[in-house]
């Protein structure tokens, strides 16, 4: 029994961690663009006219692998640049399902 409840507090606290990283990543290479919510009211989201990323029509049209695309390569004809050579595969993964969860209620 305690074998069972150290490894479910090993793996809760390796997803929570793996949520902190992925928060912390969006914080330093999103959030300045994409603002916190993935709505991009920020000054450059509004300048640029960057998608509101939490609308469920842009989650509709943008499966994972364009977003990972969008992550590794950038975007084409924007200033986003890619982060291949920035960012691991696991967070650029991470990236991904952190995108799918901004999708509005």
């Amino acid at each position: 029994m305690k074998t069972r409840f150290a490894l479910v507090l090993a793996f809760s606290v390796a997803a929570s961690a793996q949520a902190d990283d992925v928060a912390d990543v969006w914080k330093a290479k999103c959030k300045s663009c994409h603002g916190d919510d993935g709505k991009a009211k920020t000054k450059v989201g509004e300048r640029e006219k960057i998608d509101d990323m939490s609308l469920p029509e842009w989650q509709k049209n943008h499966s994972d692998e364009k977003i990972r695309q969008a992550i590794v390569e950038g975007v084409s004809g924007t200033k986003m640049k890619g982060y291949k050579d920035k960012l691991s595969t696991e967070e650029i993964d991470a990236l991904v399902k952190y995108v799918r969860g901004l999708q509005a209620k």
